[in-house]
């Protein structure tokens, strides 16, 4: 096999994962945008939610959009190598560096709007805690969710176990808060228990997940500068490919 065929080689394979993302990508958009028990029907329910939080409504659609974007790419990909068809791998060369350009784009959108972002946080973990106070241990919804949240990342609350003060949970159970606030521990989960167990092990969910991040931070940097380089790389082979085919009729 020489250098020609071995870059069509990788060419079909690696648009060949790309193909199968997009279409796991477009099923997920799929089942959040007709799932109603998912976390975006609950988001709407919310009473007077911030504006800026019915744009997370849209991430359905933003799911669906690239999972197409993806598996177009894949399937031009693939073709254009195996067919050795230069329309095709002129196509999947634009389309690969119009993905590049809007990604560097947003990245700069996202450090230019970082203040907006926390905004926005603040806004949503306001009403996060209204909706606790409002729902938790009345509402099935709001009840379950949090149930969910907090027993996956081992947290209480929002922002702490304060938060379901004066909820109903709170006023029917002789104001004591949910089990996930006091884990491992046979006292009843009052307030002196829920305070030294949030100073120790138990936090709120929104500073346990921020901390993820925060954690897994150069995970996430060298993930996108990998994503990165491989468009920059798909891009050079099907423009190899592109050119080798163009050689090879003339």
């Amino acid at each position: 096999m020489g250098c020609f065929g071995f870059l069509k080689v990788m060419m079909f394979a690696f648009n060949g994962i790309i193909f199968l993302a997009g279409a796991a990508v477009l099923g997920v958009g799929i089942w959040v945008k007709v799932d109603s028990s998912s976390v975006l029907g609950f988001l709407q329910k919310i009473d007077n939610a911030p504006g800026e939080l019915s744009q997370l409504l849209n991430v359905g659609y933003l799911l669906i959009a690239i999972g197409a974007v993806l598996l177009l790419i894949g399937f031009l990909g693939c073709c254009g190598a195996v067919r050795e068809n230069k329309c095709m791998l002129l196509m999947f060369f634009v389309i690969v560096l119009v993905v590049t350009i809007a990604e560097v784009a947003g990245a700069v959108v996202i450090l230019v709007f970082k203040p907006l972002a926390a905004d926005l946080i603040n806004k949503l973990g306001d009403k996060a805690v209204e909706g606790i106070k409002k729902g938790y241990g009345e509402n099935a919804d709001v009840t379950g969710l949090w149930n969910t949240t907090m027993d996956t990342l081992k947290c209480c609350g929002f922002y702490s176990y304060a938060d379901f003060t004066d909820s109903p949970y709170y006023n029917n159970n002789l104001n004591e808060y949910p089990p996930q606030c006091c884990p491992s521990t046979a006292t009843p989960c009052d307030s002196a228990v829920a305070n030294s167990v949030s100073n120790t092990t138990i936090s709120g969910c929104f500073p346990k997940f921020k901390k993820l991040i925060d954690d897994n931070s150069i995970v996430i940097v060298a993930v996108a500068l990998g994503i990165a380089a491989l468009e920059i790389c798909a891009m050079a082979v099907s423009m190899t490919l592109y050119c080798k085919i163009g050689s090879k009729t003339e």
